[in-house]
């Protein structure tokens, strides 16, 4: 299997307007070569995005590698795939899969090999599994920042570095990185989650210069809310489920399906995000490249971002947003 070039998981389907990020990772390989073959490892990969990541793939004729702690979904998730597939199109393989826990960074090590084990090989490693946070940091124990700090900064890191040798050996590969928004700009009662967002962000980014020289690149992927169990399954303070979600958003499988309303526009790809993508990182949105515009910019400018935020409705408490107001302000 051929490196998978800078460029290769762009373009990224970005959300034109609102908050919300509703996106499919497309892989390229070098030009006139395809995904067919090309062997796909994605963590978190019983639902939400990480199935849908594992639909796309799937039907593109990736050999898949699904990962997560539970090992009937997984099972599920194969079935699922399998009957979909059809006589035309790409040939599709029966997903592999591999069970563990990425919050437990001693099982970590084993998992890669089992990994390895199914094909030989990794083209492309997708860090998508996480656990998100709502709280107010007065009433957070000390043991629920550390877990969210597992499972979204040493889990994703531990299995990189235990796959990173044999991409290196080969010189092929691409690390793709599920981050958030939050990764950039903290806001409040989402301690726990932007400081792991953070330092996820500073690792990877620290990690794709230094792996430059190997031929392998490093993709960071900034997402704003996405429809999925992850608010549902949010930890809180004292450690419980927040146990509710953003009813309002969209669904992976929306933008995974290629909707137009998904797709940036050119004048978006001009623009700070499409340009941050070809460096690696991927801003989600009008909204959150509103946020990040407000760093580092002269003060006339940062303003006026700032008040294009605001008008968005941002609240610190629920995060909701006017999706009719981002339309008319973007």
């Amino acid at each position: 299997m051929e490196r998978v070039v800078g460029g290769g998981v762009l373009p990224l389907l970005l959300v034109s307007a609102g908050i919300l990020l509703l996106y499919r990772i497309l892989v390229r390989l070098r030009p006139g070569a395809a995904l067919q073959d090309a062997v796909v490892v994605i963590t978190g990969a019983s639902s939400g995005l990480g199935k849908e990541c594992a639909r796309v793939f799937h039907a593109a004729g990736a050999r898949l590698v699904l990962c997560g702690r539970d090992a009937a979904r997984l099972r599920l998730v194969v079935q699922e795939l399998t009957a979909s597939s059809t006589s035309s199109g790409p040939k599709t393989h029966t997903p592999s899969t591999v069970t563990f826990d990425l919050s437990d960074t001693g099982t970590v090590d084993k998992a890669a090999e089992e990994i390895l084990k199914c094909y030989g090989q990794v083209d492309v490693l997708i860090n998508n599994a996480g656990i998100s946070y709502r709280g107010n940091i007065l009433d957070t124990h000390l043991s629920v920042q550390r877990d969210v700090m597992e499972t979204n900064y040493f889990g994703p890191i531990a299995l990189t570095q235990a796959l990173l040798p044999s991409m290196v050996h080969r010189r092929s590969g691409h690390i793709v990185v599920v981050s958030s928004v939050q990764g950039k700009i903290s806001l409040p009662y989402r301690s726990a989650y932007a400081a792991s967002k953070h330092a996820t962000q500073a690792y990877f980014d620290c990690l794709r210069a230094e792996i430059e020289q190997h031929g392998i690149p490093v993709t960071v992927i900034s997402p704003g809310y996405i429809r999925t169990s992850l608010s549902v399954n949010a930890v809180t303070g004292d450690g419980s489920n927040f146990g509710q979600n953003h009813s309002d958003g969209s669904g992976p499988r929306r933008c995974g399906s290629g909707g137009s309303e998904c797709r940036p526009s050119q004048e978006q790809r001009r623009g700070f995000g499409w340009t941050a993508a070809q460096r690696g990182h991927l801003p989600a949105n009008d909204v959150a490249r509103a946020l990040l515009q407000t760093h580092g910019l002269p003060r006339s400018q940062g303003a006026e971002a700032q008040r294009r935020v605001n008008r968005c409705g941002i609240s610190p408490v629920d995060q909701t947003v006017n999706m009719s107001a981002c339309d008319a302000g973007f």
